[in-house]
């Protein structure tokens, strides 16, 4: 599937205000953008109105060539659009493995679920170590780590992921990204929001900096990073 994603002129905000104010940006398919910029710039907002958490007032959403503008979540996750929160939200007093397989409540199709489930179980040793642990358990890192197995229950091409490794210890923070590096080695498109920009970008094919609501940037990760204006302004460079 090419999973390609592509925003063009997006106005989307909250009550009667506008977060994003006629945002383009492209994100390529199977590969990994980050997207930077300063609190408030619209990062998040981006990632909800991509998954259908947020109808944008105007403008056009595409995922694989096909119009999607104002989808719910639902629908969106059907598509192959699927969405890991900052937020921690897993159901603390459910077991890691209760929690696994709620990311496959939309299949109706009971055998493939736990097929998937034995699927990620082992490529997420976490989650067949601690599968009758509560989830709210884990640590933080944990956490995160059953999330993304969770959201990986539907086989998403396309993933969205709101700062994964907020909070998380520098060991975690390492691993974290290392499970992002090897989702994109499956070919998955992937847009990640990360408040550590340069680790972020650092794993990424493609860059965007926001701000005010619209691209100001889009460069090659590589490019964003060795920019001196950019690593002024977003990467805590000297």
């Amino acid at each position: 599937m090419d999973a390609g994603m592509e925003l063009r002129g997006i106005v989307a905000g909250y009550g009667q205000g506008d977060i994003l104010r006629g945002l383009d940006l492209e994100v390529p398919a199977g590969q990994v953008t980050c997207l930077i910029g300063p609190n408030g710039s619209g990062k998040s907002t981006v990632l909800r109105v991509i998954s259908g958490l947020l109808a944008p007032r105007d403008g056009q959403v595409s995922v694989a060539g096909e119009t999607v503008t104002g989808w719910p979540s639902r629908a969106m996750l059907k598509k192959g659009v699927a969405l890991v929160p900052q937020e921690r939200s897993l159901f603390p007093a459910m077991s890691v493995w209760d929690n696994m397989l709620m990311g496959g409540y939309i299949s109706d199709d009971r055998g493939a679920v736990a097929r998937r489930a034995a699927e990620i179980a082992e490529r997420f040793p976490l989650v067949a170590q601690r599968r009758h642990a509560l989830a709210g358990s884990l640590s933080g890192g944990e956490q995160k780590t059953v999330e993304i197995a969770r959201t990986l229950m539907l086989d998403p091409p396309v993933l969205c992921l709101d700062e994964p490794s907020a909070g998380l210890e520098p060991r975690a923070r390492k691993t974290m990204f290392g499970i992002l590096a090897e989702l994109s080695s499956d070919g998955r498109t992937i847009l990640l929001v990360e408040q550590n920009a340069r680790s972020g970008l650092a794993i990424a094919h493609h860059g965007a900096v926001l701000d005010a609501g619209i691209v100001r940037l889009a460069a090659p990760a590589a490019e964003l990073l060795d920019s001196p204006d950019v690593g002024r302004l977003y990467l805590g460079a000297s």
